[in-house]
C-alpha cells in the first residue's frame, strides 16, 4: 500500500510512501535526455526530457516508481489492486505497457494539462514486462505547482479526475476516496466547541480535540484521510530545510510500522522508503525504513544531455 502527496508552499513538493512487504533493489536513478528508452510499440519521442525518481532497474529499463522531469512535472504510480483493468493491446492507437506510462508522459509534457491531453490519446495496454514480472495493477497521481490529476484504467475503461486535495493511497477508486472527506467536515485543528449538549458543560482536557474521529488504522481509505487533513492544515517555514522536514513529517504521519500491517505467509508490510522531491530545483530527497537521515541526489549534479542512466543505490 502507497501513499502520494503534492504540497504547494513557496515551491512545490512531490512524493510518496512506498509500503511494500520487501525492498526489491530499488535505487534513485536519472535518466538524462538521450538515454535509449525503448517502447514496446516502438514509439519515439523526438525531444525527451530527463527524470529523477525511484526505479527498479530490470535489462537496463528503469520502471520507475515515482518521478519528476526536469520541467517540474512529476508522477507515481500506487497500487490499485481487484479495481485496476487494463485492456489487451489495439492494433490502432498507441498502446503504453503501465510499466512504460511514468516514462511516456515525463518524457514528454511540462503540465498537467498537458498529461491530460497526451493521455486522451494513449492506450494504456495490458503489456507485461517479462513473464518474471507480470502488469503490475496501479493508478497512478499526476502533479505540478498547481494541479494534481489520478488517472485510473478500470473495467469501464480509463477516467482521468482532477485532485482538489493532491493526495492519493490505493483502494478504493479515487472519487470515493476523495467523496469519504465529507464524513470528516467537522475535525478542526482548533479546540472543540460543545455542541453536544446545552444542558450540561463540557470541557477541552487535552489539545488536539478538534481533530477527534481522524482515523489512525492503515487502510488505506484511513490514510488517504489523515494524510489530506494533516497536509491541508500543514503550516510551513521559510527554508528548503525545514520545508522538506515537514512534508516528510506529513509522509511519517501515514508509513507503515514492521509489525502492524500483517499479510498472508506471516509477511508483514512497512514503508521502504519515502520521498520527497523539489521539482523545481530537480532535488530528490529520500530516506528509508532504517534510515531516517534524509538524504538526497539533485538531478542537475548531473549531464541531462547523456544517454547512460545515473543510479544511485538507496543506503
Amino acid at each position: 500500500m502507497c501513499t502520494a502527496i503534492s504540497y504547494k508552499t513557496k515551491t512545490h513538493y512531490f512524493g510518496r510512501n512506498l509500503d511494500m512487504d520487501c525492498s526489491f533493489g530499488e535505487e534513485v536513478v536519472v535518466m538524462p535526455r538521450s538515454f535509449p528508452f525503448t517502447f514496446r510499440q516502438g514509439v519515439k519521442i523526438e525531444e525527451p526530457l530527463a527524470l529523477i525518481g525511484t526505479a527498479l532497474v530490470k535489462e537496463g529499463v528503469p520502471l520507475f516508481y515515482d518521478a519528476t522531469n526536469e520541467k517540474g512535472l512529476s508522477m507515481a504510480g500506487l497500487n490499485f489492486v481487484g479495481n485496476a483493468y487494463f485492456q489487451p493491446p489495439s492494433d490502432e492507437g498507441i498502446n503504453i505497457a503501465p510499466f512504460e506510462l511514468i516514462p511516456w508522459v515525463l518524457m514528454q509534457c511540462d503540465s498537467v494539462t498537458a498529461a491530460k491531453k497526451l493521455l486522451k490519446e494513449t492506450g494504456v495496454a495490458h503489456i507485461d514486462f517479462s513473464r518474471e514480472l507480470p502488469v503490475a495493477r496501479l493508478h497512478w497521481m499526476i502533479s505540478d505547482a498547481g494541479e494534481s490529476l489520478v488517472l485510473e484504467c478500470t473495467r469501464e475503461g480509463m477516467q482521468l479526475y482532477d485532485n482538489p486535495v493532491g493526495v492519493l493511497t490505493n483502494n478504493p477508486p479515487f472519487p470515493v476516496q476523495l467523496f469519504s472527506l465529507n464524513n470528516y467536515m467537522c475535525l478542526s485543528n482548533q479546540p472543540p466547541v460543545n455542541n453536544f449538549s446545552k444542558s450540561f458543560a463540557l470541557k477541552e482536557y487535552s489539545h488536539g480535540m478538534g481533530a477527534i474521529g481522524l482515523p489512525g488504522d492503515s487502510s488505506s481509505m484511513s490514510r488517504f484521510v489523515r494524510a489530506a487533513f494533516n497536509k491541508m492544515n500543514s503550516v510551513y517555514q521559510n527554508s528548503e530545510q525545514k520545508r522538506v522536514s515537514q512534508f516528510f513529517h506529513i509522509l511519517s504521519s501515514v508509513s507503515q510500522l514492521r509489525g502492524a500491517v500483517q499479510l498472508k505467509g506471516g509477511k508483514y508490510e512497512y514503508t521502504v522508503y519515502s520521498s520527497c522531491c523539489n521539482t523545481k530545483k530537480g532535488i530528490y530527497y529520500y530516506t528509508t525504513y532504517d534510515n531516517s537521515a534524509v538524504r538526497s541526489v539533485n538531478m542537475h549534479g548531473q549531464d541531462l544531455d547523456g544517454s547512460e542512466l545515473y543510479r544511485f543505490k538507496m543506503e
